[in-house]
């Protein structure tokens, strides 16, 4: 083992452990609440109107509900786009979401369960054997799988090649999808899922070069959001991506 290799991925691990215990990190998320599920306009626990309205959600709120947009009191009718300004009542941050035309909203507490019981991430530490080189393999054009989703429904999942590399004398793929910057984004099982790591994990491969080599890390596995609150919709493993061996390295479960 590196001294240089370990201390990287011990800087990284003490990175993810801050990111996600930050004040609006994963972890303060209590509530994702979708539109459809409630008609009459009324969110649990938060005030306010809420609509559909075309390719927006539409808020009516009166100054006395507290809520803020871009540090202004909100009072009347306003339009909010996906992801779209700084929506707070008092602490909590409330963003808008859209997934396949379904609109909804989330609420992130600082003051969150989640987040005041938060004992770390068990991670396994850096072992050389599970970083191997990786050749990716684009598809001819992007495919879209449905998988099932981490509250319970179904939604696509984009896939745009597949990801080689052996270990321990095999080769293995993975299905991944590719991201604006040119990253790779892996959901993978495993046969430690659901007993000694969680049920599924994330790993994020560096852009491939010119010919589609990139690393493949598995110390820097990854607990998906998931992990920290019953109320991200995080996809399952595409078909084919649940490998046979067990992959003992990276993060693993939540600290105990």
């Amino acid at each position: 083992m590196t001294t240089d290799a370990f201390d990287a991925w011990k800087q990284w691990h003490e990175d993810r452990v801050e990111s996600v215990s930050a004040p609006y990190g994963p972890l303060s998320l209590t509530g994702t609440y979708w539109l459809e599920d409630h008609p009459d306009g009324r969110l649990p626990g938060i005030p306010g109107s809420w609509r559909i309205d075309g390719d927006a959600v539409l808020l009516t709120a009166d100054e006395a509900d507290g809520l803020t947009l871009d540090g202004r009191p909100l009072s009347g009718e306003t339009r909010l786009a996906a992801d779209g300004g700084h929506l707070t009542l008092g602490e909590r941050q409330l963003v808008v979401l859209v997934r396949e035309g379904v609109w909804g909203v989330r609420d992130f507490d600082p003051a969150s369960e989640a987040r005041r019981a938060f004992r770390g991430i068990e991670a396994t530490p850096y072992d050389p054997r599970w970083s191997v080189p990786g050749r990716f393999t684009p598809y001819d054009e992007q495919r879209t799988v449905r998988v099932p989703n981490a509250d319970g429904r179904e939604r696509g999942l984009g896939l745009g090649g597949e990801l080689a590399f052996t270990l321990d004398g095999r080769e293995r793929t993975l299905q991944v999808t590719v991201e604006a910057d040119g990253s790779l984004w892996a959901v993978f099982g495993d046969t430690t899922s659901g007993t000694s790591s969680f049920r599924f994990r994330f790993l994020r491969p560096a852009a491939p070069d010119a010919e589609g080599r990139t690393t493949v890390d598995l110390n820097r596995a990854l607990l998906p959001p998931c992990a920290f609150a019953d109320h991200f919709i995080c996809p399952f493993p595409p078909p084919g991506n649940t490998l046979d061996t067990a992959i003992e390295a990276g993060e693993r479960n939540l600290g105990r």
